[in-house]
């Protein structure tokens, strides 16, 4: 998992609910970089995101899909 901070930016889909303009729209973020590609592949698949964070080797991480179920991303083994 990558360091506090250590983030690719990347367009997102912000839901009407979290958005300062309570209207949906797109906008570029800050993603965890370890994570970014997964979140651009989710987003490219049309897959609806309220939130996510890699744990930063402090625990699992997390991506908060819309309809409330949760990705958990757990660190691979290193041999």
């Amino acid at each position: 998992m990558c360091k506090w901070n250590d983030t690719k930016r990347v367009k997102v889909k912000i839901p009407a609910d979290l958005s300062h303009t309570r209207v949906e729209r797109w906008d570029y973020k800050q993603i965890d970089f370890c994570i970014a590609d997964i979140i651009e592949a989710l987003q490219k698949g049309n897959i609806n995101m309220r939130g996510s964070c890699c744990g930063h080797g402090k625990g699992n991480g997390e991506i908060i899909l819309q309809d409330g179920r949760v990705l958990i991303i757990m660190a691979g083994q290193s041999n």
